[in-house]
């Protein structure tokens, strides 16, 4: 039996779950970014 259709599946599973994982951090990042007032914007100066 060929077990490289697991090893393949099992990369692909954590590679999505990675990238997924990042996508929804930049996503909350961003929006929480939008949250801090003004003048508590220090990556601003």
């Amino acid at each position: 039996m060929n077990h490289w259709a697991f090893v393949a599946a099992g990369y692909l599973i954590v590679f999505v779950g990675i990238a997924a994982y990042a996508a929804w951090v930049l996503t909350r990042g961003r929006a929480l970014s939008g949250e801090v007032p003004e003048e508590r914007r220090r990556f601003l100066d």
